[in-house]
């Protein structure tokens, strides 16, 4: 669904081998939460998907577990921006900005997506899905 998705507007993209249950089962336990179902099934078809100029549209697993990690453990972004434990970030923007679905404990709180801002740590809704995400992006309407 999820290539067909990306493949059908038009855009050139670049998609991964795809992870398996044991990859994502892997990953949550890393994460300590449970990924949302719309996630799980576009890594279940291709682990990432790279965009125009190589934009990380959907990243791969590797690098949404070191990046949350990251922005979690991280005793500088503690002390310069708010908390990222109720984030999942799951693509960036190319600028710094981070593409992300809220948290509720360990799991999502919902399917809308948020972007994250970089400069001034704002945390904006941007589409009421990752599938509606995926398809403003590349249609252009989405501006970060």
């Amino acid at each position: 669904m999820w290539k067909l998705l990306i493949e059908g507007l038009g855009k050139e993209c670049r998609f991964a081998h795809r992870a398996d249950t044991s990859d994502i089962a892997q990953a949550e336990s890393k994460l300590d939460l449970k990924l949302p179902d719309c996630l799980k099934s576009c890594l279940l078809e291709t682990d990432g998907v790279l965009g125009e100029y190589d934009l990380g549209l959907v990243w791969p697993l590797d690098t949404i577990i070191a990046t949350n990690i990251q922005f979690r453990e991280s005793v500088d972004f503690s002390e310069l921006y708010m908390p990222f434990n109720s984030m999942l970030f799951f693509a960036d923007a190319g600028n710094g900005d981070q593409f992300f679905f809220p948290l509720q404990g360990n799991k999502v709180r919902r399917d809308d997506v948020f972007v994250w801002s970089h400069e001034c740590d704002s945390r904006s809704w941007v589409a009421p899905s990752m599938q509606k995400y995926i398809e403003w992006w590349i249609e252009g309407k989405i501006s970060v």
